[in-house]
């Protein structure tokens, strides 16, 4: 990454940061590996499969592209991230062609259609999942029951289900609770660990709260491979702002859109009034951190400019929030990320000034 000495991208001298885009990519895979290995504990041997069969995938589909084009390019770690997080955003129970399939769509189709890394379209990772997700829409629901619950499923016939599916398969008969009251309703398990902590600060220190927020924050929760660890999310996504990987713009403001939409109509698809949805429980579940703070930041597909940052985080945590509680899809946060991704161009372009200099620029 090249600053001049004014701080602008062009010009003599040339200030160097130190940061390569090997290091970054690399830097990104380090900090997502503590959530993919709380998912793989689990989760098992059918989560190792899936992660394993996607990195393979989106590795087999960027030599075989630098091949072509005469190009050396895995050792840039992008092929590397892009399988991961496809792998990380599936099932542990996901036939492995899902995979397969979505690590090739995301490094051939997304990745390489408009020459390779830096010109990709949308997210490709993303673009991945979301090819898989329109293809194989019953598959790609097959939930596991994690470690946690200690096989408290085994012989009742019930099925798993994820926090997420569960409170939309459950909405119909609301009663105007909220989607842990839907949890709690439907005798949804819990982990031994999160019902002891909560009855042991129920008991001594007088602090009530349902232990399925506890489960939905440490990840004791079927789920996405790599989404469900909040705490090992967070601590990764400390580590790239602390190294300047990640910027706050995107992240806050897709946060902020998504969270404040579901506070103040969250509560409507269940029967309750305004500004009594349960944001806490939706930023828990769904992908909602692992969207914010690994998905929404890509460089390229995100605007130059902090206006059009904050614009396009925004607008990506609306239409999140559009699909999660409103919409018919599968999963909510990579769709509501790739529509952004496609509209950058234009928010770019609406950031320009009109002037002699910005069209001897574009030239």
């Amino acid at each position: 990454m090249e600053l001049s000495a004014s701080g602008g991208a062009a010009g003599a001298p040339h200030l160097h940061e130190g940061s390569t885009t090997a290091s970054m990519m690399w830097t990104v895979t380090l900090c997502l590996v503590p959530s993919g290995l709380w998912g793989i504990w689990q989760f098992g041997f059918p989560a190792l499969f899936v992660v394993s069969v996607s990195i393979g995938a989106a590795l087999l589909g960027e030599l075989s592209m630098g091949l072509i084009l005469r190009r050396p390019v895995l050792q840039d770690g992008s092929a590397f991230l892009t399988g991961l997080l496809v792998g990380y955003l599936m099932p542990p129970g996901a036939p492995l062609y899902a995979p397969l399939a979505a690590s090739l769509f995301a490094v051939v189709v997304v990745k390489w259609s408009f020459g390779g890394l830096g010109g990709n379209w949308m997210n490709p990772a993303l673009g991945g999942v979301i090819f898989a997700l329109l293809s194989w829409r019953v598959a790609l629901e097959s939930w596991i029951a994690p470690r946690a619950w200690h096989g408290e499923l085994a012989g009742s016939g019930a099925a798993v289900l994820s926090p997420v599916a569960f409170v939309a398969a459950s909405i119909k008969r609301a009663g105007r609770v909220g989607p842990v009251g839907l949890l709690a309703q439907g005798h949804y398990p819990v982990s031994a660990v999160s019902g002891a902590v909560a009855q042991w600060l129920g008991a001594h220190a007088g602090i009530r709260f349902d232990p399925h927020y506890l489960d939905l924050f440490l990840g004791l929760v079927p789920g996405s491979i790599g989404e469900i660890s909040a705490p090992l999310l967070l601590l990764g996504a400390v580590v790239l702002f602390h190294r300047r990987i990640i910027r706050w713009l995107a992240p806050v403001a897709y946060l902020a859109a998504f969270l404040l939409l579901c506070w103040g109509f969250g509560g409507l698809p269940l029967g309750r009034a305004l500004f009594q949805g349960d944001p806490l429980f939706y930023l828990l579940s769904g992908g909602i951190l692992l969207g914010a703070f690994y998905l929404a930041v890509d460089p390229v597909t995100s605007p130059r400019s902090p206006a059009g940052v904050l614009a396009y985080g925004a607008g990506a945590g609306a239409l999140t929030f559009l699909f999660r509680l409103y919409g018919d899809l599968p999963a909510a946060m990579p769709f509501g990320i790739v529509l952004m991704n496609m509209l950058v161009p234009a928010i770019d372009r609406m950031g320009r000034p009109l002037g002699p200099e910005a069209r001897e620029a574009a030239r």
